[in-house]
């Protein structure tokens, strides 16, 4: 007969299988590829037909989001966007627009840091409630945020303009198993339609002044 699993026993299993998992996580991230983008990327990217990923702005780690009581419709409840963040928001969409990229739609998660971060960098955006943060839901919650996720990334966009989404790294690492960094990042992927969607590059905030002279 087997042996008898004491409490003992079954604590230290589950102190064995925590970091076990944790670091299955962190290889999954290590093995995604990250691209540099290129003044080719933004050539382009000026003639439409991608979709623009955008990680909401640098946020205030000190006041976590309340979980399980957030409010979606108090910012109080949520961690929120810095100034510093929505500056650096503004100063990404204000790239964006110097470089000739052309925004169609601005689809953003109903988190109020995102839709701060939307607001600042294109002054407009429309709340889609499945962008949600996916950090803090179960796997049942997760599956129709990612296939909206994914249903965007692949969606063909017509030329002459480009897809914005404003969201979050947990989702894209969910959808592709990249955890984008840092914050106002831009994650450009080329939608194929049934195919699915192509990754494109990243361009970190501070490579857009060397990407847009």
């Amino acid at each position: 007969m087997p042996s008898k699993i004491t409490p003992w026993l079954l604590l230290f299993l589950l102190l064995l299988a925590v970091p076990f998992n944790v670091a299955l996580a962190d290889d999954a991230a290590a093995r995604f590829e990250v691209k540099a983008a290129t003044a080719e990327t933004i050539r382009q990217l000026r003639a439409g037909g991608f979709v623009l990923y955008m990680r909401h702005g640098p946020t205030d780690t000190t006041k976590p989001d309340r979980v399980p009581t957030v409010d979606l419709n108090d910012c109080a409840t949520q961690r929120p966007l810095t100034g510093a963040g929505r500056e650096l928001a503004a100063q990404v969409g204000a790239a964006i627009k110097k470089a000739g990229i052309p925004v169609g739609e601005v689809q953003a998660s109903p988190m109020c840091r995102t839709k701060a971060t939307a607001e600042a960098a294109f002054g407009r955006y429309q709340i889609n409630e499945y962008l949600m943060y996916t950090s803090n839901l179960t796997a049942a919650e997760k599956v129709p945020r990612i296939a909206n996720t994914r249903r965007l990334l692949s969606t063909p966009v017509a030329a002459g303009t480009n897809r914005v989404i404003v969201a979050h790294a947990p989702n894209l690492m969910d959808v592709i198993g990249y955890f984008p960094k840092p914050e106002a990042v831009v994650v450009v992927f080329r939608p194929l339609g049934e195919k699915g969607f192509e990754y494109v590059a990243s361009i970190l905030p501070e490579q857009w002044p060397g990407l847009v002279p």
